[in-house]
């Protein structure tokens, strides 16, 4: 992992096509602490998520969808942005971006 990705403060989580965790760079394993951290890495992302998540996750996993969202925990407001990637052209599995935004935050419209 290049050591961009691994420092950045974003929480990068990536799973193959079947939902097995491969990767996460540090600001993942940190925010995943209290649910395994490391020991998430080879899991299924399935196991980590309660229904009604888990059965949408499912069909992300089977169809290559895209899911964006935002979330608050713990007083924290963030994106999620979970998104399908490839491989040689072959669907490959999904990479998750969390990150925090401010509560209130400014929006431009541009064209």
């Amino acid at each position: 992992m290049n050591d961009w990705i691994k420092e950045i403060d974003i929480a990068i989580t990536v799973c193959d096509k079947e939902g097995i965790i491969l990767s996460m760079n540090d600001k993942a394993l940190s925010t995943f602490k209290n649910d395994g951290g490391e020991k998430l890495l080879g899991t299924n992302v399935l196991d980590c998520h309660p229904e009604p998540s888990r059965t949408q996750l499912s069909g992300m996993l089977k169809n290559g969808t895209k899911n964006v969202y935002t979330i608050e925990k713990e007083g924290k407001k963030k994106l999620i942005l979970q998104s399908p990637y490839s491989v040689g052209n072959e669907y490959a599995g999904f990479v998750e971006f969390s990150f925090e935004i401010p509560a209130e935050m400014k929006h431009f419209v541009r064209g």
